[in-house]
């Protein structure tokens, strides 16, 4: 049965934005941005949203992914990968899938489905995975049967340098229409002082590009050159966040007290990580020398600080219209759906939905306008709103 949650209905003349910022709280480090809205946009009108709970009852729901028909995929970081059907009922848990090493952050991660999967059935999900000398990032491909089995379930990417610690495993995975797949790897809670993510030959802290039976792409940036061939970009913290947008990949990764960062990840470059941040430590200290920016490393887009705590993101192409080719991301801490509007590239205004619904950390929009959105807790749930 759909329960209504809650409606809010804030009436505001269209086109009208609010100039106040968002509220958000004192920043942490006291860098300037280095272009206006690239942190801190103005506060866009409220939208009324009405929320309906479409499933409920997942521990700890990551990923989802649409099927047709109105079915999802959905995991559960403890290692459960289910399908909710159209009415918000639930199967039991899939067979198939590899070991799952649940520790930590780290678990059955993202889900996606091929984009052709009315024809080949190819569903791709990204895991934690135990491996001699700790834990790594893996992404794994099968066959989801008709019967509701997954067959011939086999990694099409491992990172290398395993950590013992069950931290920043980044994770999410995007197959494109030309037969690539994107995956995004975090430091594994190496900190600042880690040298892996500034290492081209490692996988740590990457964005990677790698065909869909894992072979190397080649057109890949590294390809022929000092690098590891599996990687795009590099720099990152840990990636939670990716969609595809005007001109490509987008991502958004965690920083450390401040320093979440909007990202267009470019073949080759460089985004910083851990000699520049606009964030501090935990501790109050400075991330390497303490620089925001520094000469060979690119700037975000946009950054937090304080953190939203990024998880996955979709930019909006449903029939709503003030929120068209907008950006929506989750928040995992305060906790909320967060809206940016995009001009060219840039962010102009942004909008907090839903901060009482506790840590969101997946998105997903719908044909119909409407957007899924999963909450983080021991008795998650999948939440419908519908803009307007």
């Amino acid at each position: 049965m759909i329960r209504i949650l809650s409606i809010s209905a804030v009436i505001i003349a269209a086109g009208v934005f609010a100039y106040a910022q968002v509220q958000q709280g004192r920043p942490n480090a006291d860098f300037a941005p280095a272009f206006e809205t690239q942190s801190r946009a103005p506060a866009l009108p409220s939208t009324p949203v009405s929320v309906t709970v479409f499933a409920d009852d997942l521990e700890n729901p990551w990923g989802i992914a649409p099927l047709g028909g109105g079915q999802f995929l959905v995991t559960e970081r403890p290692g459960r990968m289910r399908v909710i059907n159209a009415d918000g009922s639930i199967s039991a848990p899939l067979a198939g899938l590899p070991e799952i090493a649940a520790q930590g952050q780290g678990g059955l991660l993202d889900v996606a489905v091929s984009p052709r999967f009315a024809q080949d059935r190819v569903i791709y999900w990204t895991y934690s995975k135990s491996v001699r000398g700790g834990l790594v990032t893996a992404a794994g491909r099968g066959v989801l049967e008709q019967n509701g089995q997954i067959t011939g379930a086999t990694d099409i990417f491992v990172q290398d340098n395993p950590a013992r610690n069950g931290r920043h495993f980044g994770s999410r995975i995007i197959p494109m229409d030309d037969g690539t797949v994107w995956i995004t790897t975090g430091d594994r809670g190496a900190g600042d002082t880690g040298t892996l993510v500034q290492d081209p030959e490692t996988t740590h802290g990457k964005v990677i590009r790698v065909n869909a039976d894992g072979s190397v792409p080649s057109d890949n940036p590294f390809v022929g050159r000092a690098g590891n061939d599996l990687v795009w970009s590099s720099g990152h913290r840990n990636i939670q966040g990716a969609a595809i947008g005007p001109g490509g990949l987008w991502t958004i990764e965690h920083g450390p007290r401040g320093g979440d960062e909007l990202n267009q990840p470019q073949a080759g470059l460089n985004y910083g990580w851990p000699i520049v941040s606009y964030g501090i430590n935990y501790r109050g200290s400075d991330i390497g020398q303490g620089i925001a920016r520094a000469e060979g490393f690119e700037e975000p887009v946009y950054y937090w600080d304080p953190v939203i705590a990024p998880g996955g993101m979709m930019f909006y192409d449903g029939d709503y219209a003030d929120w068209q080719g907008d950006l929506l991301i989750a928040s995992l801490n305060p906790g909320a759906l967060v809206r940016l509007k995009m001009e060219n590239g840039r962010v102009v205004g942004e909008e907090r939905l839903l901060t009482d619904v506790g840590r969101v950390r997946d998105v997903e929009v719908l044909e119909d306008g409407s957007v899924l959105i999963l909450t983080d807790s021991g008795r998650g749930q999948v939440l419908r709103v519908t803009p307007g």
